[in-house]
């Protein structure tokens, strides 16, 4: 009897290690080229032309999105058709799910291409440097928001500004 427990027990961590390992948070960043309110699925196309076909909820966050336009049909949450954004979300058996959705642009997120050149002690603080040679300072939203930002390391900052501060939301490595 003991060990039957013992199997059913490393076989319960062994399925929940499996479907722990295939729920991947990620990002893409692009343009919304359709919303279907009737699935709940928005599709977003990179830059390199990739399409993305995401699943939304109503508990999907949304942030610096037209607020009029949050009723109008064919819209998430005021995200519609055309408008830029970084789409955070989980996978889980080959579907993609909205955790987060970010419009890019004035109300919203803006983002910076550079070089990781300082990442401070207590994780709270980076430096980036940009192409173009100049520095920004980011503080760190979240604790697990600079998690795996190498010191030399090329990356994407996308971040609001609040009081005269940048506030780095999180990081994509080049």
């Amino acid at each position: 009897m003991k060990n039957v427990l013992r199997f059913l027990a490393v076989a319960a961590l062994l399925v929940f290690a499996v479907t722990a390992a295939d729920d991947v948070a990620t990002a893409v960043h692009g343009t919304v080229t359709k919303i279907d309110s009737s699935t709940k699925t928005m599709v977003v196309k990179t830059k390199d032309g990739t399409e993305h076909t995401i699943h939304y909820t109503d508990k999907t966050a949304v942030w610096g999105a037209d607020k009029t336009a949050a009723g109008a049909k064919d819209t998430v949450k005021g995200v519609a058709e055309g408008s830029e954004v970084v789409v955070r979300y989980s996978e889980k058996g080959g579907e993609k799910s909205a955790i987060e959705v970010d419009k890019v642009g004035k109300d919203g997120l803006h983002y910076v291409d550079g070089t990781v050149e300082k990442v401070g002690a207590d994780g709270k603080t980076v430096v980036v440097k940009a192409s173009d040679g100049t520095e920004h300072t980011f503080d760190v939203a979240g604790k697990d928001t600079a998690k795996g930002v190498d010191k030399t390391g090329k990356v994407t900052v996308y971040y609001t500004e609040k009081g005269g501060k940048k506030v780095a939301h999180f990081f994509e490595k080049l």
